[in-house]
């Protein structure tokens, strides 16, 4: 049976991971912080499935899941982990902000370096890295996070290119939702300003961005729109926008 691994597997867009790819065959590795929640999704799976409880923003913990999986030949890796921060940078909580990074990047890369070059080997496998809209530009009042998911963005289409020019038969695609009705509001201490997406349908679009092997999936035409002007305009006026929006969530706080 194929295996698919998936962090951030407890909740929200990552739990609708697991669902649609156990509906697909695939044997699910469900990665989280909390083992009660991973437990549950578990169960709701047609499956056979395996829990890693794990707080990736610890560097041991991430090569701890590699070993703990060595043995286990994964198709699809889907770097979900992750959350945001709200705040002036000047008053944000730098160790908050750490973690973030760790998690965010950090995991992310380490996960992506090991998996690909074993993909790559048998030449075949996906991965699908979670990114943000909030990937293609700077983000005032969450900078740390917006600047996390520009790295996300621009390692993952430079990655997917050098396999391309060999000719490799693994994909790698990227998954730029806006907001999407998860705990990530919650965690992050902002509300959103536009309507949330359900995290069924991102991760719907996300699974099928895989199959087809698409480069960037950016689920619902809002968000589509959102990206086409954060990509063609002035970044300073697209700064400036995103400072006026953002304050307007910390004003409704």
């Amino acid at each position: 049976m194929p295996v698919a691994l998936i962090t951030g597997a407890s909740s929200g867009i990552g739990e609708q991971f697991a669902k649609l790819l156990s509906s697909k065959g695939y044997d699910i590795i469900l990665v989280g912080r909390n083992e009660e929640r991973l437990n549950k999704v578990k169960k709701t799976l047609s499956t056979k499935s395996k829990v890693i409880a794990a707080d990736l923003s610890e560097r041991k913990a991430v090569f701890d899941l590699i070993e703990s999986v060595k043995d286990l030949s994964v198709d699809i890796l889907i770097n979900n982990a992750g959350f945001g921060s709200f705040g002036e940078f000047t008053e944000t909580e730098l160790k908050n902000e750490l973690e973030m990074i760790s998690l965010n990047i950090e995991a992310l890369h380490i996960l992506t370096k090991h998996f690909v070059t074993e993909m790559a080997e048998k030449n075949k496998g996906a991965v699908l890295n979670v990114c943000s809209t909030a990937g293609f530009t700077s983000g005032p009042l969450m900078a740390t996070y917006y600047a996390t998911k520009n790295y996300v963005r621009a390692f993952t289409l430079a990655l997917r290119r050098e396999l391309k020019e060999k000719g490799s038969a693994v994909r790698v695609c990227l998954l730029c939702p806006g907001p999407v009705d998860t705990g990530f509001n919650e965690r992050a201490k902002v509300t959103f300003s536009v309507p949330a997406m359900k995290p069924e349908t991102v991760a719907k679009e996300g699974i099928d961005g895989i199959f087809t092997d698409k480069a960037i999936i950016v689920p619902g035409l809002s968000n589509k729109i959102c990206v086409f002007f954060e990509r063609h305009l002035p970044e300073k006026l697209v700064s400036m926008v995103c400072y006026r929006i953002q304050k307007r969530k910390r004003d409704r706080i």
